[in-house]
């Protein structure tokens, strides 16, 4: 069946370093965030993703708006991480391009907007007239409504771009890295995401819950007994949550606090830490299989960029931010980054997901979507500023993805020269989802050079 072949297929992916692919994705050597090599056989011709980098430094396209001081909605607070590397440094007014601080929408080119015309103008008098009669609460209403229709393909949840608490943060100043946020506290975030929403009963043992009494010789073979049983899209799911988890981690370990002076700090890769985290030996194997799931994640990522690609090449997106000639040319390098991933072979085919019965795959595919988003929402509860962070961009990168793969019918129909009321990315989506992207192109680089420091300590 389809959903048997699709099962065959995850085994069968390609997995760089791991095992001897036809193609292979890999970061450059030179260790710049977001690029990109693809390895095919032992001939090993590269291309690299040039753009990806330099796309990366556009004003445009560091600049994440987010509202850092939400409440958690699941659990009373932890109160305010006091660590002083959980802290993140806001952008400050001057430095948000105007572009961007006159709204969300306003990611095309103003010449691209046709003037309205008389009927238009009309309509809006007439709305604005019968707005003025309604009472506050009425209003109040209408806003909820809208937002509720605008979220019902979203994969995530996103800061209120209007709250007074949301601000803009420069990405490349804010780098995801060891902060000292660990323990309980953590604990209950990750075992949140694992034990209540990713499909799974309680009885089942999931392997090195920090928060479960240990097993004894249990392996976590009863755990993916158990996950085979799934359906297609259930395991999808688990293994999109754990290269999401597999990519923080090694963000952490690459970026860790070796030495703490009086006037700086000092980062860089701490193999015991990576040792901890991913051995086979010290993880029982399951260390492996995190890796594994970490390269799904990527190619799932990155099947999502090539999907999107015919959004941004019509000729009046112009991810504007105010300033034409910049915008010019970060429309080019994105172009740039979309052919080279043109030339990648995708090694998931998301069609297999939610093709059984129309009813059953319609509640399952609402079910999936409504765990996505209530992940987004536990990172909330992530008392480290800096961590929350990142984890808002990881968790908003993903179900940017997510809504562009289920997308297809309406991404195909997209009128050529004017706005789409069928699909939209709003400028906060496209930041996370090509940010989100660069990190996890960051972490298999790091996975790379860790190989190497482990081969050379032998």
């Amino acid at each position: 069946t389809e959903v048997a072949e699709q099962k065959d297929a995850e085994r069968d992916l390609p997995l760089p370093v791991f095992r001897g692919a036809q193609w292979r994705a890999v970061l450059g050597a030179d260790g710049r965030p977001g690029r990109l090599l693809l390895r095919r056989g032992k001939h090993r011709r590269v291309q690299q993703l040039q753009a990806l980098p330099s796309h990366q430094e556009a004003d445009g396209e560091r600049l994440l708006q987010v509202n850092l001081k939400r409440p958690c909605p699941f659990w009373p607070d932890d109160g305010h991480c006091s660590i002083k590397d959980c802290h993140v440094e806001p952008c400050p007014e001057s430095k948000i391009p105007v572009g961007i601080k006159s709204g969300n929408y306003n990611k095309y080119s103003p010449a691209a907007d046709p003037a309205p015309d008389a009927a238009e103008c009309e309509q809006v008098k007439e709305l604005g007239a019968i707005n003025s009669t309604l009472s506050n609460r009425s209003k109040q209403a209408f806003a909820d409504w809208a937002r509720h229709d605008d979220a019902q393909d979203h994969f995530c949840e996103l800061d209120d771009e209007t709250s007074p608490d949301s601000e803009y943060v420069d990405l490349l100043l804010n780098p995801e890295r060891f902060t000292g946020y660990k323990g309980p506290s953590a604990w209950r975030v990750w075992n949140s995401i694992y034990e209540e929403n990713c499909f799974k009963p309680r009885s089942v043992y999931r392997p090195l819950n920090p928060l479960v009494p240990s097993r004894g010789d249990d392996d976590g073979e009863s755990f993916y007994t158990w996950l085979e049983g799934l359906c297609l899209e259930k395991r999808v799911f688990y293994r999109l949550i754990s290269g999401l988890h597999s990519s923080i981690n090694i963000h952490l370990c690459a970026q860790y606090l070796l030495d703490e002076g009086w006037d700086r700090s000092v980062w860089g890769p701490n193999v015991q830490e990576f040792r901890q985290r991913f051995e086979t030996a010290k993880t029982k194997g399951e260390g492996t299989r995190r890796l594994k799931n970490l390269y799904f994640l990527y190619l799932i990522e990155l099947r999502a960029l090539y999907k999107v690609a015919p959004y941004f090449e019509r000729a009046f997106v112009n991810l504007y931010t105010g300033n034409l000639q910049e915008d010019a040319a970060t429309k080019e390098l994105l172009l740039q980054v979309f052919s080279e991933i043109r030339a990648f072979p995708m090694h998931f085919d998301e069609k297999s997901m939610f093709a059984g019965h129309k009813i059953e795959a319609k509640i399952l595919k609402e079910e999936f979507r409504l765990h996505s988003k209530n992940i987004s929402r536990i990172m909330d509860c992530v008392f480290c500023s800096k961590c929350r962070l990142c984890g808002k961009l990881h968790t908003q990168g993903l179900g940017t993805a997510l809504k562009i793969l289920f997308s297809e019918k309406e991404i195909q129909n997209l009128p050529e020269h004017s706005p789409s009321q069928g699909f939209q990315l709003t400028r906060q989506e496209i930041v996370a989802l090509l940010n989100g992207f660069a990190r996890l192109s960051t972490s298999i680089h790091q996975l790379h050079v860790f190989r190497l420091m482990l081969k050379d300590n032998r």
